[in-house]
């Protein structure tokens, strides 16, 4: 009959009351390792107040025999060193201290002392720092027991020691990733340790190449060694390594081809990581032998080529990354009908030309698919309604046509977020069609470049949900509406270089994600499943990176700039350049103090640059070139650290910055100066005397009352 809870309990009471407690020894080298640091989160006042035997204390664990066999304090905020009298704690089996910030070197050679049991150490995730130097002889002989050691993300530096391992013959695990290690790629780990099936050194400064020596590791299930300095090839013997799983070397300087023979080895690799690097050539027919390939990133290379029809069996890929390659040909040849589960297609800087094939909205998982910046033509199918998961769709810079029919066709994918479809459907006309209503879950969309005509139609005013709209590079006429601030949400408007006209209307002064007091954005970072790219350069990640921007520039807008623009209190950016805005600069912009970029450039502003500027300290682009200003230009805060383009083409400033000094100006000042000065004596001595004699006349007064 199975335990009932209590008397389980009194089970492990029980066996509790029988274990023997921990010596004396062991309790005064955890007190001494808690004595070391500068801040022990409460423990030794835990441990002192606690019972008698150290293997109650929180964090520790004894064996039967009453040894400490385990201490584990992961995620405690400690502070201060890693004590050398851990290492005394001779049946110490595993040491946590991960996730703290604990500091200085890692006592390593008394914790793996001979007399050491450690089978698993882990202290990443701290701010350890020095050299790991090879372990004296005497140290590791007959040291069979390490099997887990994982000090990544630490600050430590020097060349790895590779000796060591030599007769750590039951080594399993080796994570070093994110630290400062140079030199050679540690390669002796196979030699004698037959089970090591984990190596993590990625995020360092390894250089060099990939050791051949590590192909005859026939149990390593997991390499991960990107982002650091290596070179050369590939070597064919790595894919002797046929347990691998997990194969990530990305952002090195590997190049030459993806051996096909080879690749066809790797039958249980799952996730295959190759992006930036100096790759080139095809993808070999038999990545199609990788039946249980989910994760595949080839991108950043220079891999060229039609893409294999063999694709169509790898049926478990989830994620297919090539972008920024140089391959071409049509994508029809592959059939993405058999990748049920694949969820992310990114294709972005290739040449791929015809249609988008119909077979790839038979993925109902798809969440991202990018096509952008190829030279696929045609219309948006109907079919890609199919897509009942997708949340981001990039297509621009490609040749489709029929504006209307693509937006037709996207506004009942019901979960789209991200749509960027922009530099295409050139010369047609912007839909004004008021059946576009749906795209209720977008935040994200962008039409820019496509020298669409028109106005800005009555449709986007219903997009409750939108946050981001890019009309810029268009022929867009007519004038701001006045439902713009109807967009709650909106914060980042971009409506440069059309042939919009008008005055700015007050209304877009009123725009609530603008005018809040809080700076931060709610876009929904989930949406955002890649990259946001702007031509060939990285822009945006993440959400907080788009900034809250007003973007008028190179239209016709008239009149003044409206003193209500002060009420913008979070926007960062504004952009009203290269229009025929006329009249003074409003101080009222003082009051955007998040202000970042202020560009009011290629106008007909006249009069001073209002000195209360100097109260914007997180500005770090000024332009008002080529208006009709006059006067100094202040000085001092930021100004200081703007450059004389920020003024030019405004013959009538002055300053040190323009090298046009206010002399004249200066003279005046003066002169005014001092004739109001005279005024002012002038005005006290009269108001003196007159005060004088009418004091004079009351004590007259008051002394004839009283002795008259």
């Amino acid at each position: 009959m199975p335990f009932s809870g209590f008397a389980l309990a009194v089970l492990l009471l029980s066996i509790a009351s029988h274990a023997k407690p921990c010596s004396d020894q062991e309790k005064s080298s955890l007190l001494r390792f808690i004595a070391e640091l500068s801040w022990d989160a409460g423990l030794a006042m835990s441990w002192r107040n606690g019972t008698t035997s150290c293997c109650s204390w929180e964090g520790i664990a004894c064996d039967r025999d009453g040894v400490v066999s385990e201490i584990s304090l992961p995620g405690r905020g400690l502070h201060g060193l890693i004590s050398p009298a851990l290492g005394d704690l001779t049946g110490l089996r595993r040491l946590n201290l991960s996730h703290n910030s604990l500091s200085g070197e890692l006592p390593w050679e008394q914790l793996l002392s001979s007399s050491s049991r450690l089978a698993a150490i882990d202290v990443s995730f701290n701010h350890l720092e020095g050299e790991l130097l090879e372990l004296p002889t005497s140290t590791t002989h007959g040291r069979p027991l390490l099997q887990v050691l994982n000090i990544s993300s630490n600050l430590f530096t020097g060349e790895f020691p590779s000796a060591t391992w030599k007769d750590m013959n039951n080594l399993i695990a080796l994570n070093v990733s994110n630290n400062s290690f140079h030199g050679w790629m540690p390669s002796s780990f196979c030699i004698t340790s037959p089970s090591f099936a984990m190596l993590d050194i990625s995020y360092n400064r390894f250089g060099g190449r990939i050791p051949a020596g590590l192909g005859n590791c026939s149990a390593l299930k997991v390499l991960k060694a990107g982002r650091n300095q290596l070179t050369g090839m590939l070597p064919d013997e790595l894919f002797n390594a046929t347990s691998l799983e997990y194969l990530s070397v990305p952002n090195n300087g590997l190049y030459g081809i993806l051996d096909g023979t080879g690749i066809a080895n790797l039958r249980s690799l799952s996730h295959l990581d190759l992006g930036g690097n100096r790759l080139n050539g095809k993808i070999p027919d038999s990545i199609g032998e990788l039946r249980r390939l989910e994760v595949l990133h080839l991108d950043h290379n220079n891999m060229s080529g039609e893409l294999p029809p063999a694709f169509s069996n790898c049926t478990n890929l989830i994620t297919i990354d090539l972008r920024n390659n140089y391959f071409s040909g049509e994508l029809t040849k592959v059939d993405f009908s058999t990748l049920i589960n694949l969820k992310t297609l990114d294709l972005l800087f290739n040449s791929f030309t015809g249609a988008i094939p119909e077979s790839i909205y038979s993925c109902s998982s798809l969440n991202a698919l990018r096509v952008a910046d190829n030279k696929l033509h045609g219309q948006l199918s109907p079919r890609i309604v199919n897509l009942k998961s997708l949340i981001f769709l990039s297509a621009s810079f490609n040749n489709f046509t029929n504006i209307t029919n693509a937006l037709h066709v996207l506004k009942d994918c019901k979960e789209l977020a991200v749509l960027i479809i922009g530099s295409n459907f050139k010369g047609e006309a912007m839909p004004e069609d008021e059946t576009i209503d749906g795209f209720q879950n977008l935040q994200f969309l962008s039409l820019s470049r496509c020298s669409l005509s028109g106005k800005i139609p009555l449709w986007l005013s219903n997009l409750k949900n939108l946050e981001m709209l890019l009309l810029h590079n268009n022929q867009l006429a007519g004038q701001i509406p006045a439902w713009i601030k109807s967009l709650k949400l909106l914060f980042h408007l971009d409506i440069s270089e059309n042939n919009l006209t008008g005055e700015i209307p007050a209304d877009l002064t009123e725009m609530p994600m603008l005018t809040t007091e809080n700076t931060a954005t709610d876009l929904d970072e989930r949406v955002f499943l890649l990259l946001v790219y702007r031509g060939t350069s990285f822009e945006y990640r993440v959400t907080t990176a788009f900034p809250k921007m007003l973007n008028l520039g190179r239209n016709n807008f008239t009149g003044v700039i409206p003193k209500e623009i002060g009420r913008l209190k979070s926007l960062a950016i504004l952009n009203f350049s290269s229009n025929r805005l006329s009249g003074e600069i409003p101080s009222q912009l003082h009051s955007l103090t998040n202000l970042q970029v202020l560009d009011l450039s290629n106008n007909h502003l006249t009069g001073a640059i209002p000195v209360e500027l100097n109260n914007l300290n997180f500005l770090a682009e000024f332009n008002v070139s080529n208006n009709g200003l006059e006067g100094p230009i202040p000085a001092g805060g930021q100004f200081s650290t703007f450059t004389s383009s920020s003024f030019g083409g405004n013959p009538k400033l002055c300053g040190a910055i323009v090298d046009r000094p206010c002399a004249s100006a200066e003279t005046n000042l003066v002169s005014t100066l001092s004739t109001e000065w005279k005024d002012r004596w002038f005005a006290f001595v009269i108001g003196f005397g007159a005060f004088f004699g009418v004091g004079v006349l009351y004590d007259q007064i008051v002394l004839s009352k009283y002795f008259g």
